[in-house]
Formats: C-alpha cells, sequence, structure tokens
C-alpha cells in the first residue's frame, strides 16, 4: 500500500508542477515598451533621414610608408590599411598598386606588412604559386579596410586572443589553416 501511496504522490506533484507552469506561462509579463526612436544606436525616426548625420570621423591622409601599423585584432585578422588609398584605385586584377610594396620580396625594404603566405598559395589545391599572387586575392579591400578615425558608438571591450607575440603583426594562417579539420 505504501507502495501505490508513493506512486500516487509523485503523479500528483508531477501534476501539480504542470499546472504552476501553465498557469505562470498565462500570466502576462510586464515589459517596458520602446520607441522607435530608443531602438538601434542612431535614436531617430526611421522614417526620415533628414536628420541624421553621420558620425564624425576622418580616414588617414598619410601616404604609403608613413602611417602608424594597427595592431590586429585577433589571431590571423586581415590587418587594417594604415595609409590613404584614394590614389590607389580601383584594384583590378590587372592593376593593383598594394602589391607594389606587400609582395614579400619588396615589403622588407620599404617597411610594409609582407603578403602573407596564403596570398601566394591557391589555398583550394594547397599548390604554392612561387611567389605569384593567388587570382582570387588581388582585391584586396576585400578583406583589408582603411582604419577610419571614428569614436565607436558603443564601448567595446572586445580582446583579441593571439597565440604568440607574432600574431599581433604578422599572419601564420598557412600553418593552421587546417586545424580542428
Amino acid at each position: 500500500m505504501l507502495k501505490l501511496n508513493n506512486k500516487i504522490n509523485i503523479q500528483i506533484a508531477a501534476l501539480t508542477v504542470f499546472i504552476l507552469s501553465l498557469a505562470v506561462g498565462c500570466v502576462p509579463s510586464v515589459k517596458k515598451s520602446y520607441t522607435e526612436e530608443e531602438l538601434g544606436l542612431r535614436k531617430s525616426t526611421l522614417y526620415n533621414e533628414d536628420s541624421v548625420k553621420p558620425s564624425e570621423g576622418f580616414f588617414p591622409t598619410e601616404g604609403p610608408g608613413t602611417g602608424k601599423t594597427v595592431e590586429r585584432a585577433f589571431d590571423n585578422s586581415p590587418p587594417v590599411i594604415p595609409h590613404d588609398t584614394a590614389n590607389m584605385l580601383p584594384i583590378t586584377s590587372a592593376e593593383n598598386a598594394c602589391v607594389e610594396c606587400h609582395m614579400p620580396v619588396t615589403a622588407k625594404d620599404v617597411g610594409a606588412t609582407p603578403i602573407p603566405k596564403t596570398h601566394l598559395t591557391d589555398t583550394r589545391t594547397g599548390k604554392d604559386l612561387k611567389g605569384k599572387l593567388s587570382g582570387s586575392r588581388y582585391n584586396c579591400t576585400q578583406c583589408h579596410v582603411t582604419q577610419a578615425k571614428i569614436p565607436p558608438l558603443v564601448k567595446n571591450s572586445f580582446k583579441g586572443g593571439f597565440r604568440n607575440k607574432e600574431g599581433k603583426s604578422s599572419s601564420n594562417l598557412i600553418k593552421t589553416l587546417n586545424e580542428g579539420l
């Protein structure tokens, strides 16, 4: 008889928990509502662009070789461009001013960050291109951007992780490309 009562007690307890959870779920919670102007980062109406102004900021005007190198955000992240690129655009597969300074054979002499081995390798086949730029890597600004000096809209506390101190200024992606696979 005691075993039967325990079984019934467990079932009653389970049913009680179920009913209470239903009851709590049905009670509307009180939440603060927000206007459209309070949502997002710009704090103005979404229906009229007349009063919207971009954040004040500027791009570097220093020429190549004179800008201060910016530490990478995290291990193997594409470095940002610390100099003006206005006279270097557009970048095409036939005309690319970036490679004049950043190819490994000239980078050291001019003080530029050398193009990493991944850009000189066909990463689909793993074939070394013997110092030639991969056809899929000519569009530098696809990954690398000029570092604009703009005050942040929100505080950023992100701290990039680096395996070693060299990771802050160079890439070892060709060595770690297939890790974890």
